[in-house]
């Protein structure tokens, strides 16, 4: 049965004309109350065209089923000398205090230090686990966990100075301006938290890593993507709070007509400009006045998790806080999280290894293993690739009397949970820790395989950027297959 309707009365001579069905009027009538519903779900979840953004746009597929669905990457600012913490040679103690011999031809160092004598390990080695991998005893509490570890040897960048390695191990190029790895992961993948960022960013509060916000920016890819910093105390992001006197709906209506402004200049296909990276930022800064001072709200935490991360040191206190922040994001659906250890000189041990090592290795170890073992008692360790690694190594024969010289030619990082084979090392470096001579792992290599884990290829995630289509890994990498378990 259906009712007919006109829109004029009829005359003498003038017949009824159907105008509509009677489901056609529903759907223009009564049935616009559902429209109207949707249209407040599909505005609120971001999907309409006129507000889609890079932000609250439905989130990317990966490529295939990912392994893991974050990163925690610790980041060791300085270059951590991998021939005194992960990679022993027996070869570096019996020739120590010698030239390095002739057969390992000329290579390239930054203070003039291919001449000077080999120095030894600052502190012994010794195995650990069912593995038996060896770890220097400056890591005690790492080495409690090297069975999860995936130990990669035979790392090697290609520069030897800090800002430019600094650069080619976050973003993979060695120039400045390239988008980092947490910008290309989010880019791929979107966020899984509405309310935060996909990609945070938690510096050493005694001082930026060399190279600074580059590290973490976001390139020619839309700004959106860029790492938003995350600081300590009661303004974890600068200018977040309200200002007194204005109460929360003032500041809707404020950031309504903002948005609602900036929209009329936003033309369809135009959602990633700077003006579409804008409206998101608006939006979701206006979310994270609520929920990000409950993230970094940690009186809920038990007095074992504190003590797991070291918050009852003065030592380890500082950088085990950024450690149990990094696991509460990922908890609450963070993509990307980015510690850093180690200020401004960080691991740059020129002067004193020994000295320099033990004071970075007592501030990050404990609360290293603690998020290691927190988040496999949380479930989330099988989920959550964890990164550790600095820009570069350093070099076997000594600087001065005790340090040493930055090596990009050579050294070690680590890889745990989300999809990886802990308990094994995969590379080796020569008979003194100067080149990757097994199984070698560029950066290109290492960042595919990390998109890997996190089901996406590395050769078709891209960004048509100056008529080129750019990558994470220009135009080389491998993924490691033995990573994978």
């Amino acid at each position: 049965m259906s009712i007919n309707f006109t829109n004029t009365c009829p005359g003498p001579s003038q017949p009824f004309q159907p105008l509509a069905s009677r489901r056609q009027f529903l759907r223009r009538a009564g049935g616009g109350f559902g429209l109207l519903a949707l249209l407040g779900l599909l505005d609120r979840d971001g999907l309409l065209a006129a507000t889609v953004s890079p932000l609250n746009a439905p989130a990317p597929k990966p490529h295939f089923p990912a392994r893991a669905k974050s990163v925690i990457f610790l980041f060791m600012s300085g270059g951590p000398s991998h021939v005194d913490l992960f990679d022993p040679k027996p070869d570096l103690i019996r020739l120590a205090g010698q030239p390095i011999p002739e057969s390992f031809v000329t290579f390239k160092t930054r203070r003039a230090v291919a001449k000077n004598k080999l120095l030894a390990p600052v502190r012994p080695f010794h195995k650990h686990g069912q593995s038996g991998i060896e770890v220097s005893e400056f890591l005690p509490n790492i080495a409690e966990c090297v069975d999860d570890l995936c130990l990669l040897r035979g790392c090697y960048g290609d520069s030897v100075t800090h800002p430019e390695s600094v650069y080619q191990m976050n973003t993979g190029s060695i120039l400045m301006g390239r988008p980092s790895m947490g910008a290309w992961v989010t880019y791929g993948l979107g966020s899984d938290n509405q309310n935060m960022p996909g990609f945070v960013v938690m510096p050493d509060p005694a001082g930026w890593v060399k190279g600074g916000a580059p590290a973490w920016g976001n390139g020619f890819l839309p700004a959106t993507y860029q790492g938003t910093l995350l600081r300590g105390g009661s303004s974890p992001i600068l200018h977040l709070k309200t200002p007194e006197g204005v109460t929360p709906d003032q500041q809707r209506a404020t950031v309504d007509l903002i948005n609602q402004l900036n929209r009329a200049d936003l033309h369809p296909g135009e959602e990633n400009s700077e003006l579409g990276a804008r409206i998101s930022a608006y939006e979701l800064a206006f979310r994270m006045q609520r929920h990000a001072p409950e993230l970094m709200d940690i009186s809920g935490e038990t007095a074992a998790t504190r003590k797991l991360y070291g918050l009852d040191g003065k030592t380890t206190a500082d950088f085990g806080l950024r450690c149990l922040l990094a696991r509460r994001l990922v908890e609450k659906g963070v993509r990307f999280v980015q510690l850093y250890c180690g200020d401004t000189n960080g691991w740059d041990g020129h002067a004193d290894v020994e000295g320099n090592h033990a004071k970075l290795c007592a501030q990050s170890d404990l609360p290293v293993a603690g998020l290691l073992k927190d988040l496999k008692s949380r479930g989330l360790f099988d989920s959550t690739l964890v990164i550790w690694g600095g820009e570069f190594g350093r070099m076997p024969m000594s600087e001065g009397q005790n340090g040493r010289d930055h090596n990009p030619h050579g050294f070690s990082m680590w890889l745990a949970g989300g999809g990886v084979k802990g308990g094994q090392v995969i590379g080796a470096t020569d008979a003194v820790g100067l080149r990757a001579a097994e199984e070698k792992a560029h950066v290109h290599d290492i960042h595919a395989t990390i998109l890997h884990l996190l089901g996406l290829d590395h050769e078709r995630l891209t960004f048509r950027h100056n008529g080129r289509d750019e990558r994470l890994t220009d135009v080389a990498g491998d993924v490691i297959k033995k990573v994978l378990a």
